[in-house]
């Protein structure tokens, strides 16, 4: 197994503050029995699906949204009952909530807006809880990383949504694999097997810029590719269970024509194929498709001398071991995409009310990085390394040129 205290995630993790919990004289306490008030930046599917957790299973209150969409804003403002006076639109609209009279800010926009979105509301004082991933190339994932730093040292919570580690049964999972069950780990399969999630959504009359910000899952730059945006669940899971994250990588991929389809739009790649090198010389084959719901998967298994650990996100977790008392079957399947949601809800909240702030944006920028990376080395059809990866300048740029 990959070293979890190995050299290079030391230093990594030391340069970002490592810290996932904070030590409690830096936490600010909370008037009990307050209620927490949130808002809600980005009205569109999956804030309008989570948004309601945070009242029924958290006990808060959104009380404010953002979106620089006025349908969407509209719709959503209705929905959760929010005063017209706290619905904010525009594209300052994400400053001016968090800037308003709240508590936290739940950030679920494209991700190519979310550290300009994590940065307003921590300068603000407000805790943050976003979606993942953190950022589309790797200076935002500094500016990123920057900004859970700076919530630390202001006793804010700092919480992205990766709902794997939040599921108890992977948990235990990765305890077996940690005391040896399947023995040293030499090689681990890991893909991500889905149908296309996007179609246009975009109206014949609309301008370019506005059919990207629909479309946004589909445009490269806008989304980070789907190896960052939608890949990122498994390649997280991988360096949870590696215990740290890929040295270099060498990849392929690409898109297939989507012509007279609905979903031909958008510039992002549907199959990448990544060979990762972890610490200790374990090799993790990596591979993902968006082409065909006919099979559907998303995995992560790791061969070590004495045994499997077989893990699928929402499905069956288990290890076969050569030794028949270490063999386990946790789950035949798991609500790992709405459980692990709430429970990170849940534990977002508790922790404003407890003054105990929760922070794991090391490793989410890690794992940002390692989807990074894998795109890197697929666009290039050759070798990268996390250091290429890691302090690359590159800066993608939407330039959307939306009109007001």
């Amino acid at each position: 197994m990959a070293d979890p205290s190995g050299a290079g995630r030391r230093q990594f993790l030391q340069a970002a503050g490592g810290a996932l919990l904070l030590k409690p004289q830096t936490a600010f306490g909370y008037q009990a029995n307050s209620t927490v008030e949130a808002g809600l930046v980005g009205c569109g599917g999956r804030g309008n699906w989570i948004a309601p957790f945070f009242a029924e299973h958290g006990g808060a209150r959104v009380v404010a949204v953002a979106d620089v969409i006025k349908k969407n804003l509209d719709a959503t403002r209705e929905k959760l009952r929010v005063d017209a006076g706290r619905a904010y639109w525009g594209p300052e609209a994400y400053g001016e909530l968090a800037a308003s009279k709240l508590d936290a800010v739940i950030i679920e926009t494209p991700p190519y807006y979310h550290p300009q979105h994590a940065a307003a509301a921590v300068e603000a004082g407000r805790h943050v809880f976003c979606a993942k991933p953190v950022a589309v190339d790797a200076p935002d994932s500094r500016s990123f990383l920057a900004s859970g730093l700076k919530a630390q040292s202001k006793g804010l919570s700092f919480r992205v949504d990766f709902q794997s580690r939040a599921r108890p049964v992977f948990q235990e999972a990765v305890e077996r694999m940690r005391r040896g069950d399947i023995g040293n780990i030499g090689m681990a399969q890991v893909f991500y097997y889905a149908n296309r999630p996007w179609t246009d959504k975009s109206a014949p009359d609309m301008e370019p810029g506005l059919k990207r910000m629909v479309n946004w899952i589909g445009d490269r730059v806008i989304s980070g590719d789907v190896i960052v945006e939608q890949n990122i669940h498994v390649l997280d899971m991988a360096n949870w269970y590696l215990g740290g994250h890929p040295l270099k990588a060498t990849g392929a991929g690409g898109r297939t024509s989507w012509a007279g389809t609905k979903s031909d739009t958008g510039d992002a790649w549907d199959h990448f194929a990544v060979t990762f090198w972890y610490p200790n010389d374990v090799h993790a084959s990596f591979s993902s498709h968006q082409l065909t719901g006919t099979f559907s998967d998303l995995c992560v298994r790791c061969f070590g001398l004495h045994g499997c650990a077989d893990t699928h996100y929402g499905g069956l977790v288990r290890i076969q071991s050569d030794d028949r008392a270490k063999t386990w079957t946790g789950a035949q399947t798991d609500d790992t995409f709405t459980g692990g949601c709430i429970t990170n809800v849940v534990n977002f909240i508790e922790s404003i009310r407890a003054g105990k702030p929760i922070n794991n944006a090391p490793t989410a920028v890690e794992s940002n990085f390692t989807g990074i990376l894998g795109r890197m080395a697929a666009y290039r059809g050759g070798v990268a390394t996390w250091d290429e990866a890691t302090a690359s300048t590159e800066k993608w740029e939407a330039d959307l040129k939306l009109k007001w």
